[in-house]
């Protein structure tokens, strides 16, 4: 299988159209750190909310932008110690993929997968600039994001087409 998760062979080694995702670039599009308090709440242990986020949006035909948003509301006692946003995003190619269904799992599981190291650093790096200990994200689980996703799409259809 390839690093895509789509298995590229077509029985004869032959592999002339077989399904390709490949990273054309990934960056920082929006970074938001809050800090009040810094030097007061240094010595806290902080109750952490995470949010997670997932889009995906066509560019052209063979060209996708995803973005992973990350959002950490640190918080003790309910005073807010940090509030951190990051929206990273990755341009991906995907080729020899028709499918739309086939094209959404890529994009919405697949690639946030690659870009995820690269947030889960830049989270601990801006948190630890801020004067508290670094903050190491649990790996996220986007087959079940993504499995969310659509199921929440289905129960949103209108009732009565059985």
């Amino acid at each position: 299988m390839s690093s895509t998760g789509i298995d590229p062979t077509s029985g004869n080694g032959d592999t002339p159209s077989a399904p390709h995702m490949q990273i054309v670039a990934q960056f920082i599009k929006d970074l938001s750190f809050e800090n009040p308090g810094a030097a007061s709440n240094i010595t806290q242990r902080p109750q952490i909310e995470l949010g997670v986020d997932l889009n995906a949006r066509k560019m052209d035909e063979e060209h996708f932008e995803v973005e992973l948003k990350i959002r950490v509301d640190a918080k003790h006692e309910a005073k807010p110690l940090f509030l951190l946003e990051v929206a990273y995003a990755g341009v991906f190619r995907l080729q020899n993929v028709t499918d739309t269904a086939t094209q959404q799992a890529i994009l919405l599981i697949q690639a946030p997968h690659l870009l995820f190291p690269y947030v889960r650093r830049i989270v601990s790096d801006v948190v630890r600039d801020g004067g508290m200990p670094p903050l190491m994200i649990e790996p996220i689980d986007f087959v079940a994001l993504y499995q969310a996703r659509v199921a929440q799409a289905n129960a949103e259809q209108p009732a009565g087409t059985a």
